[in-house]
């Protein structure tokens, strides 16, 4: 089995085999993210501690974290996660790609470790000596962090620069990142403009809403008082019907016995008028 071994505190990486199966049974049954004694891989290893960060198997299905298995499965994988290349797929997309799991055992032909301590001896090529950093930090905070600064410090005067050499009809010069994250008296007026603006708007959507939600009280009042003339109009209506149809039928009862009386007064008259016929 090979070992990929780096070291993040010297910048170096290099690559050793051990082909002893009684050292490679030790590490059977590991999970990604353990640590384990380097004298498992030999006696020059003494003294370190390595963590395992990762691998693949003889057949290059690399190792992913959280598959407890110590083999290969078949999983729905989203894009731009360790076994599916983000360019492969439509963004939303998922796709069922072989993984192995993250269990070390006979299988793995690679297994990419950490140095979290360092032993006695130097190991050749790898912990011997240090590679320096091309590029410094680039976010204010890191930059913090790396020259042990405090809030107070201006950061602008701990940017690392890197010297470019004269190249052609270009002279020598330097080159310096942006500062990420950098808090200025423009980010924070600028922040505070947001701010405000933000309140503003919150302020006139309440009174917006406020106008409109009078409004609906306002119409809603008018619709009430509508429906109730409405009913009101509706009730005097039916009552001067009623009322007229009352009149309609008094009067026509009080025609009915005038001419009921006048028929009475007619008919005596009628039989005094008979007997003068001889």
């Amino acid at each position: 089995m090979k070992f990929n071994i780096a070291s993040p505190l010297c910048g170096t990486q290099k690559l050793f085999e051990v082909d002893e199966e009684k050292r490679l049974v030790q590490l059977n049954d590991l999970r990604i993210s353990q640590e384990f004694n380097g004298e498992i891989l030999g006696d020059q290893f003494k003294g370190y501690v390595f963590k395992i960060t990762g691998g693949h198997d003889k057949q290059g299905f690399p190792m992913k974290q959280g598959v407890l298995a110590n083999s290969r499965v078949k999983l729905l994988i989203n894009r731009g996660e360790c076994g599916l290349q983000k360019w492969r797929v439509k963004p939303g997309a998922r796709k069922r790609r072989s993984i192995r799991g993250c269990i070390v055992g006979h299988d793995i032909s690679v297994l990419n470790l950490i140095i979290t301590q360092e032993g006695e001896e130097k190991l050749e090529g790898l912990t011997d000596h240090t590679v320096p950093r091309r590029l410094g930090p680039k976010r204010a905070s890191k930059i913090r962090k790396l020259f042990n600064l405090g809030r107070d410090d201006d950061v602008r005067k701990f940017v690392i620069r890197r010297q470019l050499p004269e190249k052609g009809d270009k002279k020598a010069r330097s080159k310096a990142p942006k500062i990420q994250r950098l808090v200025t008296p423009i980010t924070l007026e600028r922040k505070r403009r947001k701010l405000a603006l933000m309140r503003t708007r919150r302020a006139k959507s309440r009174e917006e809403r406020d106008a409109y939600q009078h409004l609906l009280d306002r119409r809603r009042i008018l619709r009430g008082q509508h429906k109730k003339a409405s009913a009101t109009r509706k009730q005097l209506g039916a009552r001067n019907k009623e009322l007229a149809a009352i009149a309609q039928e008094a009067a026509k009862a009080k025609a009915a016995a005038a001419a009921a009386a006048a028929a009475a007064k007619a008919k005596p008259a009628a039989k005094k008028a008979a007997p003068k016929k001889k």
